[in-house]
């Protein structure tokens, strides 16, 4: 005989790619990395590539949004 199902909610569960491109900061900022770090960096200038190091502030309220529901654990 199977088992009824548990009535309630449903357990929140983080989208790990998100909580790992994404930081939140103490005064609620949400920072990304910079792409294109992977390959083909033997071409780039020093400058570029120290470029791409830095953390850079989310704009867009669209993203903000997204990211808020995907790692809805993050602002902990």
């Amino acid at each position: 005989m199977p088992r009824k199902p548990k009535a309630g909610k449903v357990k929140l569960k983080t989208h790990k790619a998100t909580s790992k491109r994404f930081r939140l900061t103490g005064s609620g900022k949400l920072m990304r990395t910079k792409g294109g770090k992977g390959h083909l960096r033997r071409n780039t200038s020093k400058r570029t590539k120290y470029l791409l190091d830095e953390v850079v502030e989310v704009k867009g309220s669209g993203i903000i949004k997204r990211v808020k529901r995907l790692a809805p654990n993050m602002e902990e």
